[in-house]
């Protein structure tokens, strides 16, 4: 497949950074936007990326994201749910947290805290919050997903089944228009929907790309958590629904 040094130079950005965006890929070639949008249309028909509003998707298909591509997207803005998610859960809680990038900016925005209790799925996290001696953190066992270090699987669920918290913090891969939250892999949306079961207050933290993108295998709704918090909602059904179901929405782009 012969690709111009351009097509190649932009599936290289898409790979790095997870998507690219029409106007930063204009600014940097220095051509306009329309031949930008023509760039994608032709890199999309060749199922190279995937196409959303604005820019494109690396890889294409409803495959997830290699995960270490998927940390750099929007990662500022996780670092602010992050933080945003951490001044929610008072010191001496317990919580569940869940797999997935923007749980795992939770995680790091809560190692000042003192008297955790956090019961988790997410090797990643677990690594992260054992070695601080005012953490206590209890990891599920299971299948070990080798791509993301996430926990899944029936004894997964059973295991977090013997738990009731105070917090969970999840996730969700892509948030519907309707408010269907939901991911790709089976196994992990049974853990995941374990969580939400088990848990007296339901964070769920998620930036706006997340609005963007597609999944096949249903979580749960977004009526079903207490608090969201993403970077920013521009989603008017999402605004309605968070609404009229009285979950707390928190855009930290909006300080």
């Amino acid at each position: 497949m012969f690709l111009s040094p351009r097509h190649a130079e932009i599936i290289q950005m898409a790979k790095d950074n997870g998507r690219v965006l029409v106007d930063d890929l204009a600014t940097h070639f220095s051509v306009t936007p329309q031949t930008i949008r023509k760039d994608l249309n032709d890199l999309c028909d060749q199922r190279l990326l995937t196409r959303i509003h604005g820019g494109a998707l690396f890889p294409s298909g409803i495959e997830n994201m290699e995960y270490e591509a998927r940390r750099k997207i929007a990662a500022d803005e996780k670092e602010a749910i992050g933080r945003a998610a951490a001044r929610l859960i008072p010191d001496n809680a317990s919580l569940f947290i869940n797999i997935g990038t923007t749980t795992e900016a939770v995680s790091k925005a809560l190692l000042d805290h003192n008297g955790l209790m956090v019961i988790t799925n997410n090797i990643n996290v677990a690594n992260r919050m054992r070695i601080y001696p005012s953490i206590e953190v209890v990891i599920a066992g299971g299948v070990v997903r080798g791509s993301d270090g996430g926990v899944v699987g029936e004894a997964a669920v059973d295991f977090i089944r013997q738990f009731k918290v105070d917090y969970a913090v999840i996730g969700a891969s892509a948030i519907d228009h309707d408010g269907a939250l939901l991911d790709f892999d089976f196994r992990e949306v049974k853990v995941a929907q374990a969580i939400i079961a088990n848990a007296r207050h339901v964070i769920l933290v998620s930036d706006r790309t997340k609005f963007e993108r597609t999944a096949p295998v249903r979580i749960g709704h977004l009526s079903q958590v207490n608090t969201f918090i993403t970077d920013r909602c521009d989603i008017p059904s999402v605004r309605r629904i968070c609404e009229e179901t009285e979950v707390r929405l928190i855009e930290t782009a909006l300080g």
